[in-house]
């Protein structure tokens, strides 16, 4: 059954208090951006002329938000840019199983949009290392 994005949380882990923190007023999440490389192993005697592939290497991708700007948002993904660490992240779903896929990553983009007739928004890239692990569960979770 299809779900909305309605309700989506997207956290961050605090090691501080050992709890995932809400990432207040996120208006849409796209990634992570999946993708894997192929090795071409096609030869000359390749049987029925068809080229030939083996597994290469899996790239996590990015994940980008789009969000409202509010001073603890931003702080907190400020705090992770300038930081050389990984954080974790967590993205709960709000299907009946609590979807959650959690990673950690990289803050590599962090534009701050200052219109002069809309609202203040701040577009987050976050380049995600390693593997995204999906669990249910919710916010129950730990790292």
């Amino acid at each position: 059954m299809a779900i909305a994005g309605v309700g989506v949380e997207f956290n961050r882990w605090d090691s501080d208090s050992a709890t995932w923190d809400s990432i207040a007023e996120v208006n849409s999440i796209t990634g992570p951006g999946m993708s894997r490389d192929v090795i071409d192993t096609t030869a000359l005697d390749t049987e029925g002329g068809y080229r030939t592939f083996i597994a290469g290497f899996r790239n996590p991708g990015t994940l980008s938000l789009s969000m409202n700007f509010t001073n603890a948002g931003y702080t907190d993904l400020k705090t992770d840019f300038e930081d050389d660490t990984a954080q974790n992240y967590q993205i709960v779903l709000v299907d009946d199983d609590e979807t959650t896929l959690e990673f950690e990553g990289l803050v590599t983009e962090l534009p701050l949009d200052i219109p002069t007739d809309n609202k203040i928004t701040c577009d987050v890239t976050i380049q995600i290392s390693g593997p995204v692990t999906v669990g249910t569960g919710g916010s129950a979770g730990t790292v």
